[in-house]
């Protein structure tokens, strides 16, 4: 059995190469740099981030068809045959041909850390499987699915600042993805044909290189800034633009995209502020024209408040 499934790798090998290393860097490396880079958005704050990921679940009910086709799938198609390289499945005569062993290793190496990596933090972020039944059941009480889309900053930021083993868990993780996304595009062109030349190999490298560290500079700021959000006040602006998109009809009221309590008033809270605090004006005057006591307009941010 292990000898005829060989035999089939080693057949198809050239066919099979080709679509690992194009799924390799499309859809997933290109997904990985938005990735990324959004999530390095959370630098400038709160709500940056916050309006980021609304404009991803904006999408609705075809995000989880995305999500599958064009992230999950290819993930998994991509790290399945990679195992299956890596445990020598498939001849791997021609491959980096003119590339040094340490890099091969490191190729290979960083292949697997990624592929745990990538499993341990969807199930820590969001839990493997959307099912209340297994978030509640078992994600929740193992430690996962500890994101939630609409109080995403704040979430984020709890989520890692549980332990100092998880920055460092994340940093050795996303260094390992890098690593074999800028190598593996070294890889990718000596493959298809893009860069045959050693000089047009060492320049390729360089421009790898180079690709490579600006990514990883962006990922690690971004990796620290989870750990310097106020979660209290991170949560507050959560609030304030999810109540602003319900009332602009942005949002459906989804409270399974909410972290539990996003509507409770934190320490020292006693009414809204920032952008609540406009909108109390209209109603102080209309109750000021219909001659209503004053005391009505402290009612205006609880009315805005059923919104959520």
């Amino acid at each position: 059995m292990a000898a005829s499934e060989q035999s089939f790798l080693a057949r198809h090998e050239f066919i099979i190469r080709r679509a690992f290393s194009l799924c390799g860097l499309i859809p997933v490396g290109a997904y990985m740099c938005v990735h990324l880079v959004t999530n390095s958005s959370l630098a400038g704050g709160a709500a940056p981030f916050q309006k980021a990921v609304y404009q991803i679940h904006s999408l609705g009910p075809i995000l989880p068809v995305v999500e599958w086709l064009f992230i999950f799938l290819p993930i998994i198609f991509h790290a399945v045959l990679g195992v299956v390289i890596i445990r020598g499945g498939m001849p791997n005569s021609s491959t980096y041909q003119y590339g040094t062993n340490v890099r091969y290793t490191l190729q290979r190496a960083t292949g697997l850390i990624a592929f745990l990596f990538i499993f341990l933090h969807v199930f820590h972020l969001h839990g493997w499987l959307h099912f209340e039944w297994f978030l509640d059941g078992l994600a929740k009480p193992l430690g996962g699915a500890q994101f939630a889309p609409y109080n995403a900053s704040s979430t984020l930021a709890a989520a890692f600042q549980k332990s100092w083993l998880i920055p460092i868990g994340y940093a050795i993780g996303l260094v390992s993805c890098i690593f074999h996304l800028s190598n593996g595009i070294w890889s990718f062109g000596v493959r298809w044909g893009l860069w045959i030349s050693p000089a047009a190999m060492r320049r390729a490298s360089l421009a790898c290189t180079g690709f490579g560290l600006a990514l990883g500079a962006v990922s690690l700021g971004g990796l620290t800034a989870p750990l310097r959000i106020d979660v209290k006040q991170a949560r507050q602006i959560e609030k304030e633009m999810y109540e602003a998109r319900l009332a602009g009809h942005d949002v459906e009221p989804t409270p399974h995209k909410r972290a539990p309590g996003a509507d409770e008033p934190h320490d020292g809270q006693t009414k809204d502020t920032g952008p609540d605090a406009p909108q109390a004006s209209p109603s102080d005057s209309s109750a000021a024209k219909s001659g209503d006591q004053a005391t009505d307009a402290p009612q205006a941010a609880p009315t805005e408040g059923r919104g959520g």
